[in-house]
């Protein structure tokens, strides 16, 4: 009986991590100006988690299928306590279940912590659910697990010739099924190729349904409330100026610097030099941002040097891309490396200090605009949510009409 308390309570509470988190994500495709209360800072960040190549399985969010996983582990509880011999072989079943989920939890912990650098409060708690139920699983099984496979063929009979129980299993994978039918689904566009010099491709990212004209409505009535900040950037005639603080360690940055491009790269054709995306350097690093926590990004304060002097050279495209495709390992010396290599700076050092004055006064900018995180952006004053590309693509276009139409 301890046991069986123990799983129920491990799979509530993965049940009710995985159910917010599926809530949360589900509101991130749906609602264009929806920000999660998880998102705390560009580390701790579930929006990052979600709208990554890792928040889906084939189209799946992967919080729906936590959601199942749990519910799946409930009803099997629940089946197994109706019968004295399945009761017995509980333990084998959820240990078994918990072995997959261990191997799948350590997976995406390794991307989320090693590689996205983002740790996602909703998903640690589904992690934990799924270790608890390991442990208490793995130490209450009697059993040897080579046996479980005809120990569940026994069960199954014995399910198949009970109504009841046959019923809450049909009804379980009817659930399930219309769970992931209805659930938006996401697909995976091919990322872009790396420039020259960059060592490692850009993970795909998942492309978001386009937006209904319910989401339209909502984001354009949104923006038209909002106030706008005095922000001074080298807009160079454009109509609508898009700035971003940025952050090239921070693994957000890097997902809208894949995301926007298309976006900005269309209106550069339909509408040639009226939209113009401006980066601030906002590197989280304390070398030279004073509002940086210690130990995050230590090598964002030269990579920010590196882009602007491959800037002289012509070169800062191919820079940022390389820094955003080494962005897991880079480290200050290889920036350096990469200066020379990519961008074509042969005087990194020479002209480090009196490049990182340059850095710190969009700091400072920064901080005057209570900037808490990266990326952080401005259109034309107005502070943006985290918007999902399709978002940004209407609210370029408003502005754009709104500007056409005299400014109303």
């Amino acid at each position: 009986m301890p046991s069986v308390v123990g799983y129920v309570i491990a799979a509530l509470v993965g049940l009710a991590a995985a159910g917010t988190s599926a809530w949360v994500h589900y509101r991130l495709l749906h609602d264009p100006t929806y920000s999660s209360f998880c998102d705390v800072n560009s580390t701790l960040s579930c929006t990052e988690a979600y709208s990554s190549a890792y928040g889906a399985v084939a189209g799946v969010p992967v919080a729906l299928l936590g959601v199942l996983f749990f519910a799946f582990v409930l009803v099997l509880i629940a089946l197994c306590r109706q019968s004295p011999a399945a009761a017995q072989n509980l333990a084998g079943y959820i240990f078994a279940l918990s072995t997959l989920g261990l191997a799948v939890v350590l997976y995406l912990g390794y991307a989320s912590f090693f590689i996205l650098g983002a740790v996602c409060l909703l998903c640690v708690g589904t992690y934990v659910a799924v270790i608890a139920l390991f442990l208490l699983s793995g130490s209450a099984a009697r059993f040897p697990m080579s046996s479980l496979p005809g120990r569940a063929s026994r069960d199954i009979s014995t399910l198949l010739r009970t109504p009841a129980a046959l019923g809450a299993v049909v009804g379980f994978a009817v659930l399930a099924v219309a769970a992931i039918a209805l659930f938006p689904s996401q697909q995976v566009s091919a990322a872009p190729a790396p420039t020259a010099g960059a060592s490692e491709p850009m993970q795909s990212l998942p492309v978001p349904p386009p937006p209904t004209p319910e989401q339209v409505k909502e984001l354009e009535t949104w923006l038209s409330r909002q106030g706008r900040e005095p922000l001074v950037a080298a807009a160079g005639g454009a109509a609508v100026a898009l700035v971003k603080f940025n952050d090239y360690q921070c693994p957000p940055c890097r997902q809208t610097y894949m995301q926007y491009k298309p976006i900005l790269a269309k209106y550069e054709q339909s509408n040639p030099g009226k939209v113009k995306l401006i980066i601030k350097d906002y590197p989280l690093d304390p070398e030279c941002n004073a509002f940086a926590p210690a130990g995050q990004h230590t090598s964002a304060c030269e990579a920010s040097v590196a882009v602007r002097l491959a800037r002289e050279h012509g070169k800062a495209e191919a820079m940022e891309e390389w820094l955003f495709s080494n962005q897991p390992t880079v480290t200050p010396q290889a920036v350096k490396d990469a200066a020379r290599t990519v961008g074509g700076v042969e005087d990194f050092e020479a002209k480090y200090a009196n490049t990182l004055t340059l850095v710190r006064a969009d700091i400072a900018q920064g901080g005057q605009l209570e900037v808490r995180g990266t990326p952080t952006f401005f259109m034309n004053g107005i502070r943006l949510p985290n918007l999902q590309p399709q978002f940004l693509d209407v609210a370029i276009a408003w502005e754009l009409k709104r500007i056409a139409s005299g400014g109303r």
